[in-house]
Formats: C-alpha cells, sequence, structure tokens
C-alpha cells in the first residue's frame, strides 16, 4: 500500500471522528454565519444558548442535520485531500533532491513548497466535493416550520399533522431543492469563494509542518537521534495551525455559507445575492454577496460566529491530525514485517 493512500485513509478516518465530536457546534456555527441580521441588534445569544434553543424549539435530531452527507462528505474530502497531498508533496520532495544534487538547497521542502503543496491538494478536493458540502449547509440551516416546533414542546398537537405541514427534511429534499433552483450548477455554488478558501488547509500544513519539523530537529539533537512526537504534541500542533488558518481565512468562508443557504423568496431582496463573479455562481453572486453583506451589516458580518468556529474547528483539526497520524503509524506496523521475527525463524537450528 502506497504512503499515498495510507495517508488518505488514515486521513478519511480522522475526519470522521472528528465531525461526530463536533458536528453540534458546526450546525450552530453555520446558522450564525448565514444569520442575516442589520448591523445593530439585541445581545446576540452565546453558543450553548443556540443550542439549547435548537433543542427546544426543533429537538435534539436538529443539532445533527446533515449528519449523514457531512460524514460522506468528510470522509471523501480528508481522503481526497491527504491523497493528492502525499503525491503532490512526494513530488516536491524529489524535485528538492534533485535540486540538493545540483548543489541548489538543503534537499528539503521548503514552507512556499509546502504552501503550493496544500494549494494544489485544496482545490482538487473542492471541485471534487463541492456538491456535498451545499447538501450539508441546506440541511444544517433548515429550520423546522412553527407548527412541527409547537408539536415537539406541546404534545397536545396531532404529531401526525404536524409532520404533513412540515415533513422530515431529508438528503433527498435537500438535493432536489438545490436541482430545482440552478440545475446542476446549483451545486457548485460558492465554489468560487471556496476556491479561494484552499489557502485556509495551506496555512494549516504549512504551519503545522513548519512546526512538527522544527519540533522534530530539537528534539533529535536532545534526544541522540529519536525525532518521534507524542500524540498529545501532534494535537496541540494541529490547534495552533488551525487557530491561525481559521483567523486568516474566516470571512471567506460565511461568504461560502451564505451562498449555500437558501435564498428564501419572501425575505428583503437585501439578502438575495447575484452577481456576475462566477460563471458556476448562477443564482447567487459572490461580488453580490461582499458588497451587501458590508453594506447592510458592516464588516462585522464577515465575523459572525466566529468564536463558536475557532472551538469547532481548532478542537477538530487537532483530533483529525492526532487521529491520523495515530492510524498512519498502525497501518505501517501491521504492514512492516517484524525484522527480528523473521531473522528468529531463519536461523539454522
Amino acid at each position: 500500500m502506497s504512503d499515498a493512500l495510507i495517508n488518505g485513509v488514515a486521513g478519511a478516518g480522522g475526519g470522521i471522528i472528528a465531525q461526530l465530536i463536533t458536528y453540534p457546534l458546526q450546525t450552530v456555527n453555520t446558522r450564525q454565519q448565514t444569520n442575516r441580521g442589520p448591523k445593530k441588534t439585541k445581545r446576540k445569544l452565546t453558543t450553548i444558548e443556540q443550542m439549547c434553543q435548537v433543542v427546544k424549539h426543533e429537538g435534539w435530531e436538529r443539532l445533527y442535520g446533515g449528519l449523514l452527507p457531512s460524514l460522506v462528505g468528510t470522509a471523501a474530502s480528508q481522503g481526497v485531500y491527504y491523497y493528492f497531498y502525499q503525491i503532490f508533496r512526494d513530488r516536491a520532495e524529489a524535485a528538492a533532491r534533485d535540486r540538493l544534487k545540483k548543489g541548489l538547497g538543503d534537499g528539503s521542502v521548503g514552507m512556499f513548497s509546502s504552501l503550493v503543496v496544500a494549494a494544489y491538494a485544496g482545490c482538487v478536493n473542492v471541485l471534487l466535493t463541492n456538491p456535498i458540502w451545499v447538501v450539508v449547509t441546506r440541511m444544517q440551516t433548515y429550520k423546522k416550520s412553527s407548527t412541527s416546533a409547537k408539536a415537539h414542546s406541546n404534545p397536545s398537537i396531532n404529531p401526525e399533522i404536524a409532520a404533513i405541514e412540515s415533513p422530515s427534511y431529508a438528503t433527498s429534499h435537500a438535493v432536489q431543492e438545490v436541482y430545482d433552483e440552478a440545475g446542476v450548477f446549483g451545486f457548485w455554488k460558492g465554489v468560487f469563494p471556496t476556491l479561494i478558501m484552499v489557502s485556509n488547509p495551506s496555512i494549516q500544513f504549512m504551519l503545522y509542518e513548519t512546526m512538527l519539523k522544527k519540533l522534530r530537529a530539537r528534539r533529535a539533537k536532545r534526544k541522540e537521534g529519536n525525532s518521534g512526537v507524542t500524540a498529545l504534541e501532534v494535537f496541540l500542533l494541529g490547534a495552533v495551525a488551525k487557530l491561525g488558518a481559521t483567523v486568516v481565512t474566516y470571512p471567506l468562508l460565511v461568504v461560502k455559507s451564505r451562498l449555500q443557504a437558501k435564498q428564501e423568496t419572501e425575505e428583503d431582496k437585501k439578502h438575495h445575492y447575484k452577481g456576475w463573479m462566477i460563471l458556476l455562481d448562477k443564482s447567487t453572486g459572490t461580488h453580490d454577496a461582499i458588497i451587501k453583506m458590508i453594506h447592510y451589516e458592516g464588516f462585522s458580518g464577515f465575523y459572525q460566529g466566529m468564536s463558536t468556529k475557532i472551538v469547532q474547528s481548532v478542537l477538530a483539526a487537532a483530533v483529525l491530525f492526532m487521529v491520523k497520524e495515530e492510524l498512519v503509524k498502525g497501518v505501517r506496523l501491521l504492514m512492516r514485517p517484524d525484522i527480528n521475527l523473521v531473522k528468529k525463524v531463519r536461523r539454522p537450528p
């Protein structure tokens, strides 16, 4: 099994575990990002308060709305990303060794090369998996009608009537809704800011690889060649790397969520984003969304729910890195024959 495949499978496994742990925070954060409020509003609810509101009015299941397609998307995204990341990195390392033979460089992949490698892998990932995340966003931002909410909190209301007036919002409903709105191109809504957002994992991996490389080099000097790192250290490095990347790219994430969420026809036109910035943004436009957000909500609108996102993404990234590294070690250990055992078996009597 190649290193690229091992890293791809391990990345998918780590992503699924991280997603299961942090999904309620992700749902609340998506709702915060797509809340089109004015510049001046009443006191905003905290993340915990919002989670309680969702449970009270819509039930526990809404915190996990879109979990199944999200898990599929996470597995696909992490698998695709790590697979191509390893392929591109292997090529970058081969190029670095070739330069070393020519007397150029030290034979290692530099910070800029790591950034480019991560960007390439991110672009491939976005183009292949964007349709999944459009569906996930729809399911996370879907809210039950007032009749359904009352039925949940008031047993006297006939639940069958509530179910008729507000049917469960399944994955198939979200897919059909997106297709009815904009056809096949609708599944690539928000792809333009998402492509720009490949800088997030690029920055994240650049910081992570740089810090990991320095830590291993320092440890190798102190422990006579032992450059191993613990799972806790990987967890902390992943958290710090994700924190830095999230702070820089969060506004793009808000714009992407706005574009992918359902555009209610009865809402004020200032909440409809239409433009010409990219062909795939057929019914909603990145340019129009940015302009209207600045005009009606101010620059603070680009940072709605950022505190929730930092907690969710940093925790998810830390868990992902830790689990992924442990899975890679485990798979390699299983695939590597025990040298001492082989010698013992082959030793003549």
